[in-house]
């Protein structure tokens, strides 16, 4: 950008457009892979295995029945449109594909480091091994970033409502100096504790490999504690409802109770999916969101995708809707920015290198302000 449209962007927030935001260096921390698939791949991967039980064969119309089966105001009806995008993962070509677009899709949108999840038991209907799974998703993830700025890495899911989770722990592990970099559960939260599945999560902590997990979206606190306390996370995907633990006053100061005070003092990082959120039904509008009570409070807060299909959303188009509801400028993008970066599971160098010569030079440029030494 020249000295000129930097000077215009210096001190006029009112420049933060989407086209800027998507220019601007951004960490995504929270994308599922089959939440992601573009729907021409997905008409494409069914026709080359017979799947016929898409609901249109037209790519628009596939896009707008995926989005509103999804935006049901209820995470189970919202998991359902999955059916159709896990379908046609099945074999190694079909999930190396996928992956390649996600990553040629989020350096396309700005998106500098990405952490991508996904369930490789969800994967293995057509006999694929979990390792299999895993190998093809990370072939796809470095052939779509290669001669991008995307580094994108891998975290390993289990379906919290099935019983492979030690065995989805245990092929995580193996593949951690390969470009898995952490263990989660996903799936229906609420009648599923995350305390069901400690042996997953305790082997992870015996091999000291990254843990996060899906808490605080369709069930409450004792969802985040258990996730916290008992299982280990470092992060919290979703972990929305944190705010049920954080009280007004009456002269308008928010209380903490104890564990609001506890993930705020320790900067256990916030996975936050706004849409998702509304698609879900957790929150009516963006509006109404808890997002900005949560940054404003000092939380480590994330901005996240979440499901990038089912959502009809990309990240720019998340911190987009954070500046036009919200009032959120250059300075709190560039926070969100950095909390990711910090909250990621890469190792501390890389973590440090990403925000000095990516992240903070990036909105530098943006703003036409000097990036701090």
């Amino acid at each position: 950008m020249n000295s000129t449209n930097n000077s215009d962007l210096r001190t006029d927030d009112s420049a933060v457009t989407p086209e800027l935001i998507r220019r601007a260096p951004k960490v995504l921390l929270h994308d599922h892979l089959d939440g992601g698939l573009r729907p021409e791949t997905m008409i494409e991967l069914a026709d080359e295995i017979g799947y016929q039980d898409l609901p249109s064969d037209d790519p628009v119309e596939l896009n707008t029945q995926i989005m509103r089966g999804a935006d049901r105001k209820d995470l189970a009806l919202y998991l359902e449109t999955f059916v159709h995008t896990v379908a046609v993962m099945q074999t190694s070509d079909a999930i190396a594909r996928v992956a390649r677009e996600c990553a040629e899709d989020l350096a396309a949108d700005g998106v500098v480091y990405a952490e991508v999840r996904f369930a490789p038991e969800l994967m293995t209907q057509r006999n694929l091994s979990l390792d299999e799974v895993i190998e093809a998703v990370l072939e796809g993830f470095a052939q779509g970033s290669t001669g991008t700025a995307l580094t994108i890495r891998a975290i390993c899911c289990a379906m919290r409502h099935l019983d492979r989770s030690l065995e989805a722990a245990e092929a995580a592990v193996r593949w951690r100096d390969r470009g898995v970099l952490a263990f989660d559960i996903a799936g229906p939260e609420k009648g599923f504790p995350p305390d069901d599945h400690l042996a997953a999560f305790q082997h992870c902590r015996r091999e000291n490999f990254g843990i996060t997990i899906h808490a605080g979206e369709a069930d409450g606190t004792e969802s985040i504690w258990k996730a916290l306390q008992f299982c280990g996370a470092e992060r919290l995907g979703h972990g929305v409802r944190i705010i049920e633990d954080i009280a007004v006053a009456d002269d308008g100061d928010h209380r903490l109770g104890q564990l609001a005070q506890y993930i705020r003092d320790r900067g256990v990082a916030l996975e936050l999916c706004p849409t998702s959120n509304i698609n879900t039904g957790v929150y009516d509008t963006i509006a109404l969101h808890p997002v900005k009570t949560l940054f404003d409070l000092r939380f480590c807060v994330t901005i996240n995708t979440d499901n990038r299909l089912m959502s009809g959303v990309s990240l720019t188009s998340e911190l987009a809707a954070l500046v036009e509801t919200f009032g959120f400028g250059w300075a709190q993008l560039r926070e969100l920015a950095v909390n990711a970066a910090e909250s990621s599971f890469l190792p501390l160098p890389d973590r440090v290198n990403l925000i000095n010569t990516v992240i903070l030079p990036g909105y530098a440029e943006l703003t036409g302000e000097q990036a701090p030494a």
